[in-house]
């Protein structure tokens, strides 16, 4: 396949990987006092070694962790944040019949960011990348808005939060770049909420207007990554939802579009594309930039059946009716675990997953 020198590359992915048995019970040893921290990054440190060769064997080009230190996506980030904390709530977060563990974050104090255990993470992965490209995954900006509670006096101004969540993240950027970061990805899913009619109600249920957040949210964005140096590649992973195969919203990118692809200073996007839920191509037609690079999620993660390839290359080819083909990627729409209880598939398939990917990649772009 040909080798793309800047990400993101024709064989693509997410990020996140299913977390196996032994590292699972060793994260349960610790919280009981049973074994060390220091066991349990040992652990860690063997299984990402582990998991970082097999995506350099099946062909990738770009490396993660597999955020394997991680319980969520999101909390494990923002709650390590200055003026971030987590807490335990009487409920978690509903998805399409399951629930996650019952727990949040809330802001109490002034944002900033002065140091972050992920720093040391993203070292270590670089550390064993070798030749490949070290790939950072961190919830965007604007989940802390949309997953936090505000319970802090000073940030009832709107504008003052904003505008210090945007400096937090910039001086967060700046410092994974200063650890060797040249490729770092915004996970969301506020704004395929903003595509939901059904999620848009609920937010108005709460105060909130969809089309004053999604001002804000673009606008905090922007202030975050705009002057980063010319060789960071900032991508945004937009996700409907995804745990133990389940999801959250449904709905087009129409209502996002203009404002994703026009608006937002980053140089790729990851779109989940692997189900009737998100809707047809259309809305790529609002993609003008021809340096922006749209990564087509067309292989699920949810399930281990592999998609019917030639499939896959008509949806790809249907897509060039929006944007051309050399600004095109694949990946799988999500990654396998976005909690570290994982999809309902094997490590097996999850591999298979991905090598499929790799191999329908080599036969559209050579």
């Amino acid at each position: 396949m040909t080798t793309q020198k800047q990400p993101p590359f024709r064989a693509d992915h997410v990020g996140s990987l299913l977390r196996p048995d032994k590292l699972k019970q060793a994260r349960r040893q610790k919280e009981a006092g049973e074994i060390p921290a220091e066991a349990l990054r040992e652990l860690e440190n063997k299984e990402i070694k582990r998991i970082v060769e097999k995506q350099k064997e099946i062909g990738l080009q770009s490396v993660t962790d597999g955020e394997f230190r991680r319980a969520y996506w999101h909390f494990d980030f923002l709650e390590n944040l200055d003026g971030v904390e987590g807490y335990e709530t009487e409920s978690g977060i509903q998805f399409k019949g399951r629930q996650t563990k019952s727990h949040s974050i809330r802001i109490v104090g002034d944002l900033d960011f002065n140091g972050h255990p992920m720093i040391d993470d993203f070292k270590f992965l670089h550390s064993v990348a070798g030749t490949h490209m070290a790939k950072m995954t961190i919830p965007s900006p604007s989940m802390l808005h949309f997953r936090g509670t505000i319970a802090y006096g000073r940030y009832k101004d709107e504008a003052l939060f904003f505008h210090d969540l945007g400096q937090a993240y910039k001086k967060a950027i700046a410092a994974f770049y200063d650890a060797g970061c040249r490729y770092l990805q915004l996970d969301d899913t506020a704004w395929a909420y903003l595509c939901s009619e059904e999620q848009k109600e609920q937010l108005k249920a709460r105060g909130l207007n969809p089309d004053h957040l999604k001002e804000l949210y673009a606008r905090t964005i922007n202030e975050a990554v705009d002057g980063r140096p010319e060789d960071l590649t900032i991508t945004m992973h937009i996700c409907r939802g995804n745990f133990r195969s389940t999801w959250i919203a449904s709905g087009g990118y129409e209502p996002v579009a203009e404002t994703l692809f026009n608006g937002l200073h980053i140089d790729g996007f990851f779109l989940e594309y692997d189900s009737d839920r998100a809707g047809g191509f259309e809305p790529l037609r609002h993609v003008q930039r021809k340096d922006l690079q749209i990564v087509l999620g067309l292989i699920t993660s949810k399930f281990g059946e592999l998609e019917n390839a030639d499939e896959i290359k008509r949806r790809i080819d249907e897509a060039t009716k929006y944007v051309p083909l050399n600004q095109l990627c694949l990946s799988p729409q999500c990654g396998f675990a976005s909690t570290e209880e994982g999809n309902l598939l094997s490590e097996d398939q999850q591999w298979e997953k991905l090598e499929h990917v790799v191999k329908i990649a080599h036969e559209v772009w050579g």
